[in-house]
């Protein structure tokens, strides 16, 4: 894996032993980005959220393209260790939690970007999702990039921008309220 746009393009980017993270191809990530760009313009000094994190991808693209701070938060003693060995090489400084998303306490402050990666087929986003917003995670207007299992159902309230599927996977584009 590599970070494929930004001040780390190219950089490869580590991801934990095992078979518990599924991390987002580099073509969908591509396109992700890409449609996040087209809606955002920049990602200069946005607040991100990377939720099930696990090699912390998504996130680091987001810093590598100009994001000004993150926030990633993964369940997994693995992950957690890759993403912050992954924060290590690039040089970077993040906040980084091993948690349930939906054991997470009030925020700090709501984020501008967030992305939902949960474990497919286990109907974990619509939760995620809502227990963030209850909680302040989310900032006015955030976009949320959510990517699941094609066939997962996903109730969610937000404004539905784009959905794209990419193999066995189906990326959402929402924003907040």
């Amino acid at each position: 894996m590599r970070i494929i746009s930004g001040r780390w393009r190219g950089r490869a980017i580590a991801a934990p032993a095992g078979q518990a993270t599924r991390p987002t191809s580099d073509r969908a990530r591509e396109a992700i980005f890409s449609m996040l760009a087209s809606r955002l313009g920049s990602f200069d000094g946005l607040d991100v959220l990377d939720v099930f994190a696990g090699t912390g991808a998504l996130g680091l693209e987001a810093l590598s393209r100009g994001a000004g701070s993150a926030c990633f938060i993964d369940n997994d003693a693995a992950a957690v260790k890759a993403i912050k060995a992954n924060l290590a090489t690039l040089g970077a400084i993040a906040a980084v939690r091993q948690s349930p998303v939906t054991s997470l306490g009030p925020a700090p402050r709501g984020h501008h970007l967030v992305f939902l990666d949960p474990p497919y087929g286990q109907g974990l986003a619509g939760p995620a999702l809502a227990h963030l917003a209850a909680h302040g995670w989310l900032a006015p207007g955030a976009i949320i990039s959510i990517e699941t299992a094609a066939a997962d159902p996903l109730d969610s309230p937000f404004e539905q921008l784009v959905e794209r599927r990419f193999g066995k996977a189906l990326v959402r584009l929402l924003r907040a309220p």
